[in-house]
């Protein structure tokens, strides 16, 4: 009886384990199919702009769309480029990507720092204020920073792509929280050598928040390059102008409308692509710089 009850108790046993090991494939299989059907909704919208960009526009208009070039067009991604004058939107984007990347870092930096290392008075409340602010959102100060510039005579310029957004409370709090992680035995003994602030603020605060510095540089520059609204309305020059002070996203808006009024979809769409290539490669190449920024901060508060 005892070996029956044994071999019964072995069988039980193995059913059960014969089960957990079915249930636990069960459960990758249903996992992995899911994420496969994500990615391929996610990625479809980058194939059809691919497929797309290929096409001649007699096979872009066909009632049924197809699901691979009859015959590749290699040629509207040059036509694109004249068309819409790339090389002269890239500039812009460029520059003006750049140029308020490196301003914002230098306000961001000594913002944080003061907010994470130094004592005045008010700071808490001073703080709590900037923290507020990110509740509002941007498009209510459109029309109050739109006359700001007006009165300062500085629509269709630089200036006015710049200089309204290189103060980031974001950015800010995300820095001062990697700096607060900092022990305050490297600042205190920093204060012991003679060391002031500026210093060591440059050589230990900066080199020890390197990956979070990193992210909001990544951050920053796909923002200028992606900006759309405010480029459009304070920047909006006619584009015969060797392409005015125009950024990618609104260049792309107008330049392939024809004379009849029909646009030609597949440069455009060929367009698109050129455009998003370059963040589709910092995301690629970049984007553990990015993830490992933003895991450093927000520990400690």
């Amino acid at each position: 009886m005892a070996e029956t009850f044994n071999t019964m108790q072995e069988k039980d046993m193995g059913s059960v384990v014969s089960r957990q090991k079915v249930i636990a494939v069960l459960a990758k299989v249903l996992v992995y199919a899911f994420l496969i059907l994500m990615a391929v909704i996610v990625l479809f919208p980058f194939y059809w702009m691919i497929n797309s960009s290929l096409k001649p526009l007699e096979e872009y208009r066909l009632p049924i769309p197809t699901f691979w070039p009859h015959k590749l067009l290699l040629s509207n991604y040059v036509n694109a480029f004249n068309t819409a004058k790339l090389g002269r939107l890239f500039l812009n984007t460029l520059y003006v990507g750049v140029v308020s990347t490196l301003l914002s870092l230098v306000i961001t930096i000594l913002s944080a720092f003061a907010f994470a290392r130094l004592e005045f008075k008010g700071k808490n409340v001073l703080f709590a204020g900037l923290l507020a602010t990110m509740m509002i959102p941007g498009e209510l100060f459109t029309i109050t920073n739109y006359m700001t510039v007006t009165r300062l005579n500085w629509l269709n310029t630089y200036t006015v792509l710049i200089v309204p957004f290189l103060v980031s409370v974001f950015y800010i709090y995300l820095l001062r929280q990697n700096f607060l992680q900092i022990p305050d035995e490297l600042y205190l003994a920093a204060k012991v050598d003679g060391t002031s602030d500026f210093k060591y603020l440059c050589k230990v605060m900066i080199p020890l928040s390197l990956p979070t510095l990193i992210s909001i540089t990544i951050l920053k520059m796909m923002g200028a390059w992606n900006s759309y609204i405010w480029p459009r309305l304070v920047a909006n020059k006619d584009p015969l102008n060797n392409g005015g002070h125009r950024l990618i996203t609104n260049g792309l808006r107008n330049a392939f409308t024809q004379t009849t009024g029909e646009v030609n979809y597949p440069e455009q769409m060929a367009a698109v692509a050129l455009v998003s290539a370059p963040l589709f490669l910092v995301f690629v190449f970049l984007r553990k710089y990015i993830m490992k920024g933003v895991s450093r901060s927000g520990i400690k508060g």
